[in-house]
């Protein structure tokens, strides 16, 4: 029996967050109704709530945009099915779509931010369905791990397409024990890279992301770029590696500090991917692109139509979920943005509605 109303966490204005409910909207044609298993607390959801980041939905909204449950209502071929719902839903029909980038949609939706008033933090959420990721096999991964896909992973994933990995690639993380990063850092490895350093400065983090990805891992605090250098010329050394070409860097922090030492690790034929959001302006010689023929390339979220690949690599093992997700009540909503908003939390945590 689906209920009248929808129960959920509301941000009322930055900062403010209020347990309310609001009515149960008829579906439209085209619509499924996902009653929430689990939802992920994101750095965007922080921004939006700690740093005033504008939402296109003014607020009242419910926030949270990693999103995984089960269809109760709507598309009949849907019905009962698990699913994870995409993090950016395209319009499909715009000439963006078309060109194959749909993932950067100018009309596109995002639950928690621009899909009226409707988010992750509730008991239910109606969303389109033909972008809806229906779970076919999870193996023994519990349907509310999966709600991380819906961003954590697939952006990383899209960002390891947008650079072009191939098997035997050298790839840099930067930021590479983060809740983004660590999978990062697992996708990386997982599509066949020959090498991947770790750079982090969460020390403990940083050493567990060895058995994770990470082939090498250096903690920068206190160190120049001069320094991260040669710390990455030793390891080339040491392992028949070449030290400055063909790297993939990718900056997952969105610190202004992180942003500098990409772009000082940056050289010839090598490409610089942007995952990381940050509100601080960079400065850099564009020459040294010419110089070194390198790329600089920046990425949004993850198409739809990639989620199956990458639950794929979630169920095989080729990215661990256990390791870095962990469940909490939505009652802990307020405790946990606070805690992640602070640094103090070790996992992403996935909260699960108990209204």
């Amino acid at each position: 029996m689906i209920p009248k109303t929808i129960q959920t966490w509301q941000m009322t204005e930055p900062g403010k967050m209020l347990r309310t409910e609001i009515a149960m909207p008829e579906l439209k044609s085209g619509e499924a109704l996902v009653e929430i298993r689990g939802c992920g607390v994101c750095h965007t959801d922080l921004s939006y709530y700690y740093m005033g980041v504008p939402t296109i939905q003014k607020p009242p909204l419910t926030l949270g945009h990693e999103i995984s449950g089960v269809v109760v209502a709507g598309d009949p071929g849907l019905l009962g099915r698990e699913v994870i719902v995409p993090a950016v839903l395209p319009c499909n029909d715009c000439e963006i779509c078309r060109m194959g980038r749909p993932n950067r949609c100018l009309n596109q939706k995002m639950p928690g931010n621009s899909m009226g008033i409707y988010g992750g933090f509730a008991s239910h959420i109606p969303v389109l369905a033909h972008d809806l990721c229906v779970v076919r096999n999870r193996g023994k991964l519990p349907l509310e791990h999966l709600a991380v896909v819906a961003d954590a992973v697939t952006t990383p994933y899209h960002a390891a397409i947008r650079a072009d990995i191939k098997s035997g690639d050298l790839v840099m993380v930067i930021g590479a024990a983060g809740g983004v990063g660590s999978f990062m850092t697992q996708v990386a490895k997982g599509m066949g890279a020959r090498a991947v350093i770790g750079i982090d400065l969460n020390e403990e983090k940083l050493s567990f992301m060895k058995g994770y990805g990470a082939d090498f891992t250096i903690n920068p605090k206190g160190k120049s770029p001069r320094e991260v250098k040669d710390l990455v010329k030793a390891y080339c050394k040491e392992q028949g590696l070449p030290a400055n070409y063909g790297w993939k860097i990718f900056e997952v922090t969105g610190s202004k500090p992180g942003q500098e030492l990409a772009l000082a690790l940056l050289s010839f034929v090598g490409k610089l991917i942007v995952v990381g959001y940050g509100t601080d302006e960079t400065s850099y010689m564009l020459s040294k692109l010419m110089a070194f023929d390198a790329e600089i390339i920046g990425t949004w979220g993850c198409p739809p139509l990639s989620y199956p690949s990458v639950l794929e690599m979630c169920v095989d093992g080729r990215i661990a979920l256990e390791p870095f997700v962990e469940t909490r009540p939505m009652s802990q909503i307020e405790q946990v943005f606070d805690q992640a908003h602070h640094g103090k939390l070790s996992r992403r945590v996935v909260l699960t509605p108990d209204f």
